[in-house]
């Protein structure tokens, strides 16, 4: 039992050595990965999709991508620093897309057949990456290395008090506890904070956040008409759909004035160029590929 106590006692100071501060929220969050090791890890990880799955050259898809996720890259700006933003469409019918750390988009085209408008596809990719600079990966892999030191220390405890059978018991209810009251709220609360510092982001690139409601609405209705029961959500790792757009329409005036702001710079830029479209595409590609969209197989 002694021997266990100090990795408790060492927990509160892991924490406090770990503090991260979420951009736009201002949220603290306990992260014990570096950037470094997130922006490498996500970089394999892209790599490995990129020759694994399907990847688009579709020019229309590979374009709307390019110029939109550019744009909300912009404006992400010193939230992700050193990011190398790199964008690829995958060819496939899942509504889905995704964001890893270092800056690494990837968008499906079932996704870009529902999302029908800029603003729509906007408000995914600023959620995505949302998740990137909040470090909600990181922090789900701190969180879990914490719950299991707490665990093995308790079902240590338990052995050494009670015997290896009421220790097998506690392990069993704390993991379960652990996940029902901690990791999958922890998760839902994850989502929702994406959605709203993915809105800020659309709305600062000049896209309209309103478009975040009209695509969970469309989202709702695809589920419903594919059936099936739903997760109940206190054992689901996202909030239910109707709990979502309730959030986001609450949320969307106080976004607004950001959309309204760049919509007004836009506009001076276009009249001061004397009526030439305004330079609002964001950063090159950097990777080997000069254009998203080249399946690297090919090199």
């Amino acid at each position: 039992m002694n021997s266990r106590l100090p990795a408790l006692l060492f927990l509160p100071l892991l924490a406090l050595s770990g503090c991260y501060t979420v951009p736009e929220t201002g949220r603290k969050s306990l992260v014990l990965v570096s950037p470094a090791e997130e922006a490498q890890l996500g970089a394999q990880s892209f790599a490995e999709l990129r020759s694994k799955e399907r990847i688009s050259n579709d020019p229309v898809h590979v374009e709307r991508v390019r110029r939109v996720g550019g744009r909300i890259a912009t404006a992400v700006g010193d939230d992700l620093p050193s990011a190398r933003w790199e964008f690829a469409v995958f060819e496939s019918p899942d509504v889905n897309a995704f964001a890893l750390p270092g800056g690494k988009v990837g968008v499906y085209t079932g996704l870009l057949r529902l999302a029908e408008s800029d603003d729509e596809l906007a408000t995914v990719i600023g959620h995505e990456i949302a998740h990137v600079t909040a470090r909600h990966g990181a922090e789900r892999m701190s969180e879990a290395a914490v719950l299991g030191a707490v665990g093995a220390a308790g079902t240590a405890y338990a052995g050494n008090r009670f015997g290896s059978d009421k220790a097998q018991a506690f392990a069993a209810a704390y993991g379960a506890g652990a996940t029902l009251f901690r990791v999958l709220p922890h998760s839902r609360s994850n989502e929702s904070e994406a959605d709203y510092i993915g809105m800020r982001y659309a709305a600062r690139a000049g896209y309209d956040p309103r478009a975040a409601i009209t695509f969970w609405q469309k989202m709702a209705r695809q589920k419903q008409q594919a059936g099936g029961g739903a997760t109940p959500v206190f054992l689901s790792t996202h909030p239910s759909d109707t709990q979502r757009i309730a959030d986001l329409q609450q949320q969307v005036p106080e976004v607004m004035p950001l959309y309204e702001e760049a919509s007004r710079r836009m506009q001076r830029s276009v009249i001061g160029a004397e009526g030439e479209a305004p330079a609002i595409g964001g950063p090159p590609v950097i990777g080997r590929d000069p254009v998203i969209g080249t399946d690297p197989r090919r090199d």
